[in-house]
């Protein structure tokens, strides 16, 4: 029998040598997007805080002012003490979902305790062995794990190739119960956007069920917040609808909106809400005050996709290599040893960026992913892609 740490310990050599090793380090959040490891500060390019909330010093201290002996439990608890289905849905779940619920103009909504959650309790709670997911490529790890955890049979499509979906519909459609097409809407490491309109299009041509990730797209996109799909006019024509507390909104959790009886339905076959302790009541109550905040942000919406086309333009200005349509900034770079040294540097000039290395990313495609946020200004980003390029050098 072999032993379990050389093995480890093998493997880990092997991922060091293909310069896809990862490890953590201690950080602290400052203004302006900035961030201080080891006592220097950098401009933070590696995160999701997209409107700047998490870091607002003054809207964080404005909520714990709030704080009373009267709310100190329900609303400040660090610990929910139990699942939600036991004793763990406390005062805030209530007011956070019924507030979804009115943003969105749905019939209910659903918390879960993060994205990933969220993506492995849905379709194996939704999909049978009757059934057909038909799932972009380039569709985040955690979808593709519930994709994997459903009995369903699954079929995935180039990125964003419309007439590959139908090609699929027309050769299996009669074959299977239920046919869900799941997509992101913006694309976490290449900041492209799914053609929602077309997808609606699509599934009710085949009628199917379209269940759409906009993680990378509540908060930060629509003219109040609701995401791709108020900005793309289809919100109300979409089976199920995810977003994510953990980038834009500043805080933690996901949630689902739809109808009643689809609400009702995860909430009693979702293993990943029905067994996990629900969320502390800080965590929620957060998310209720950041919620009546989201739809009147519009001007920090502009002022991030204004930040993110100049940027873009600037990168392709030095001959960089990138794409997409949102304030999520690739530079492909295509070697993952290159893309870490390129990282390294960088981040030696002050700006915290990370290498996005396979299995994250395809083989051959490894890039530095840079996000943009409401807090930082154009003279922070200005030297930038010049850096970037001495870094290639």
């Amino acid at each position: 029998m072999a032993d379990l740490y050389q093995q480890l310990s093998e493997e880990l050599d092997r991922i060091d040598h293909q310069g896809q090793l990862r490890s953590l380090v201690s950080v602290t959040h400052h203004d302006r997007g900035e961030i201080e490891i080891d006592g220097r500060r950098y401009l933070n390019l590696a995160g999701n805080d997209y409107l700047g909330l998490a870091a607002n010093r003054g809207m964080v201290a404005g909520f714990y002012k709030k704080q009373t002996d009267q709310n100190l439990l329900e609303c400040y608890g660090l610990g929910s003490t139990a699942s939600r289905l036991m004793t763990g849905n406390t005062g805030p779940y209530g007011r956070l979902e019924e507030q979804l619920r009115t943003m969105y103009s749905t019939e209910a909504a659903l918390v879960f305790n993060s994205g990933y959650h969220l993506n492995i309790g849905i379709l194996p709670a939704l999909a049978g062995k009757q059934d057909l997911i038909l799932a972009d490529k380039l569709c985040h790890a955690s979808l593709i794990d519930g994709m994997r955890l459903s009995l369903a049979r699954l079929i995935r499509y180039p990125h964003l190739d419309y007439e590959a979906i139908e090609r699929l519909f027309s050769r299996h459609r009669e074959n299977y119960r239920q046919i869900f097409i799941v997509t992101e809407s913006v694309f976490s490491m290449d900041g492209d956007t799914a053609d929602l309109k077309e997808l609606v299009r699509i599934k009710d041509r085949w009628q199917a069920v379209l269940y759409v990730d906009d993680a990378h797209g509540v908060g930060i996109r629509g003219a109040t917040g609701c995401g791709l799909a108020e900005e793309m006019g289809v919100l109300d024509r979409i089976e199920i609808l995810t977003g994510t507390f953990g980038k834009a909104f500043g805080g933690q959790g996901a949630f689902v909106v739809g109808t009643r009886v689809l609400i009702d339905y995860l909430l009693n076959t979702a293993r990943s809400q029905i067994f996990t302790t629900g969320l502390p009541p800080v965590s929620v109550h957060w998310l209720c005050t950041i919620l009546k905040q989201i739809p009147q942000m519009q001007t920090e919406r502009t002022r991030v996709a204004e930040l993110a086309d100049r940027f873009r333009w600037a990168l392709q200005e030095e001959g960089l290599r990138t794409h997409g349509s949102s304030n999520i900034v690739p530079v492909l770079i295509g070697d993952a040893a290159a893309t870490v040294t390129a990282a390294e540097r960088i981040c030696a000039a002050g700006y915290w960026v990370k290498a996005v290395r396979p299995p994250t990313v395809p083989a051959g495609t490894s890039r530095l992913r840079l996000s943009l946020n409401a807090a930082m200004e154009w003279e922070q980003l200005a030297p930038l892609p010049g850096i970037i390029k001495a870094s290639l050098i």
